[in-house]
């Protein structure tokens, strides 16, 4: 078992060329902390899309949860041809480092307005996403179940923040076997009136409010103790999703950065860096939390 972060960082370097650290020493900092304070501290937090899942396979960029809701066969094309063009207007301010954040926050919650007008209005068997889970949702990161099963077995709570669709994400957890006792959703679930699609359940989830704030005070209970945090994600808002908690006392941050545009990459890299501890560039596995999971169980 590796206890040293130092090792950690050289086998790491071996492994991918695409390993980002602003401040190296900082980072064994927290790692040492959190490798002392052991599992019993410990809680992970992640985003869902492009974060569990791949960001992209065989030259494809992976489809999000509402993505793979869009081609269930009872709803008809103008839906996903509608998401679509949702995607391409609001991604673009998602994803630009240089727009504020209360542009961004504004143009993501009229985005969730029109996604929910979209789905309402069709007559809908829920039965259809464990199909879509299994035909679109297999592509989870490279090591993601050995990490998922490593987590359960050491009893380690794990907080899955979605923007997305959460019933797409809970078919394509369960349909991986990954779905496990100590594993919660925190997402956008469907709202039915009858057998008809009616939105979206209580308060919508976007990017930049899936946080701890969303969770109920019992569950929040259940947490306190758990003070150091492993969170990662994909988007500058994951590293969010830890508001809500009270009294930090390490969190060690892995964010997942890739584009098909160099350019892009390039432009976000330290925004990113500045907000996660390691950005990991065109990593579409879970090496690196696995490696920092062995230092603590």
């Amino acid at each position: 078992m590796c206890r040293n972060p130092y090792t950690l960082f050289t086998q790491i370097n071996i492994f991918r060329s695409g390993v980002k650290i602003k401040d190296k020493d900082e980072v064994i900092r927290k790692l040492n902390n959190i490798i002392r304070g052991g599992p019993e501290k410990l809680q992970v937090v992640t985003d869902f899309d492009l974060t569990l899942t791949k960001q992209h396979v065989n030259g494809k960029n992976h489809l999000s949860s509402f993505d793979i809701f869009a081609k269930c066969k009872q709803l008809p094309p103008t839906y996903e041809e509608n998401s679509i063009q949702l995607a391409k207007r609001y991604v673009k301010i998602e994803k630009d480092p240089e727009i504020p954040l209360e542009v961004k926050i504004n143009a993501m919650e009229e985005w969730m307005e029109l996604g929910e007008q979209n789905i309402k209005g069709y007559e809908f068997d829920p039965t259809e996403l464990e199909e879509v889970a299994e035909k679109y949702g297999t592509d989870l990161r490279d090591g993601t179940k050995i990490l998922m099963d490593k987590l359960n077995a050491a009893n380690l709570p794990v907080l899955v923040f979605s923007a997305g669709l959460g019933d797409v994400v809970h078919a394509i957890l369960k349909h991986n076997s990954v779905l496990h006792p100590n594993v919660e959703i925190v997402s956008n679930f469907l709202k039915y009136s009858g057998k008809m699609l009616d939105g979206i359940r209580g308060k919508k989830i976007h990017v930049f409010t899936k946080n701890e704030t969303n969770l109920d005070p019992e569950h929040l209970k259940r947490l306190e103790s758990r003070k150091n945090i492993l969170l990662m994600g994909d988007s500058l808002g994951d590293t969010t999703m830890t508001n809500g908690i009270q009294n930090i006392e390490n969190i060690f941050k892995i964010g997942f950065l890739y584009s098909k545009d160099d350019e892009i990459v390039r432009k976000s890299l330290d925004a990113y860096m500045n907000l996660f501890d390691v950005v990991l560039i065109d990593d579409q596995t879970m090496d690196l939390p696995l490696f920092i999971l062995e230092m603590i169980v």
